[in-house]
């Protein structure tokens, strides 16, 4: 089983930028498709991003696109989420997670069967 950890999120101002890290330890997620997910306050869960094992697919929620990018280093065996002009409704604490499934990534929360504790990011108006 592998585990997860974020590091990276703070408090920026809006247009500002932050990189998120997913690190995994306990087995190689090499197989693992990785997703971040976010809550604000008072609201569900989103799925922001996520990355296929190889990195072959990506996909990005739409509030995102454009300003985020999400990328792989199986090395490190870790994922990072690079955050440009972040605004302040990109408040939330984020969240990594992993799938291992031969159907590739889901858009869908209880698809994800390991979590990390969460990082929280703040963006000041």
């Amino acid at each position: 089983q592998v585990q997860l950890v974020e590091s990276g999120g703070g408090l920026v101002q809006a247009g500002g930028s932050l990189r998120l890290s997913c690190a995994a330890s306990g087995r190689t997620f090499t197989n693992y498709h990785i997703a971040w997910f976010r809550q604000a306050p008072g609201k569900e869960r989103e799925l922001v991003t996520a990355i296929n094992w190889s990195s072959s697919t990506t996909y990005y929620t739409n509030s995102v696109k454009g300003r985020f990018t999400i990328s792989r280093d199986i090395a490190k065996n870790t994922v990072y989420l690079q955050m440009n002009s972040l605004k302040p409704e990109d408040t939330a604490v984020y969240y990594c997670a992993a799938r291992l499934s031969p159907l590739g990534v889901s858009l869908t929360r209880t698809d994800y069967r390991t979590w990390g504790q969460g990082t929280q990011v703040t963006v000041s108006s």
